[in-house]
């Protein structure tokens, strides 16, 4: 009986560790400032057709990450915007609370009304972490609303873990 005990526990041990590890839901809600800077240049082709070159400062109003509260990020991104839809990628470098840093990538489309975004969506995921979120994977959605001053809120979801 105790042999096969400790062949059992022998084989549970080489079980891969991220196995043993479950995914964490995330679900955060984030403020946008106005982008600064923000620049832009016409590709020529058509009238509405862009490129743009953004950073914007973002707080978090919810959400934790590895048992931490998100503090606030930093998101730096293109866009090809043409008429009234752009496409966007970039990367958001922030921290939580402990001063434990994050970075994520992400890429999604905007809904612009005239000039101005409306609306957007989003995918992401994260691309590292340092101190105790070093080890940090995950993905998930994002959600904005853009008001007229150009500020945004961001509704996010997803799973992550921390190896």
């Amino acid at each position: 009986m105790r042999i096969a005990l400790c062949i059992a526990c022998g084989l549970f041990g080489l079980l891969p560790a991220d196995r043993a590890q479950a995914q964490t839901k995330l679900a955060a809600k984030m403020a946008c400032a106005k982008p600064d800077p923000n620049y832009t240049a016409p590709v020529g082709d058509e009238a509405n057709h862009v490129l743009t070159l953004v950073s914007q400062k973002c707080t978090w109003s919810q959400g934790d990450l590895g048992g931490d509260k998100l503090k606030d990020e930093t998101d730096t991104f293109t866009s090809d915007v043409n008429g009234n839809l752009s496409h966007d990628r970039g990367y958001g470098a922030g921290s939580v609370a402990s001063g434990d840093k994050y970075v994520v990538k992400f890429k999604g489309t905007t809904t612009l009304k005239g000039e101005k975004p409306v609306s957007a969506d989003c995918t992401w995921t994260f691309k590292s972490g340092t101190g105790k979120l070093k080890g940090l994977t995950g993905k998930g959605t994002c959600k904005g609303t853009f008001s007229a001053d150009g500020t945004s809120t961001w509704d996010i979801q997803g799973e992550y873990k921390i190896s």
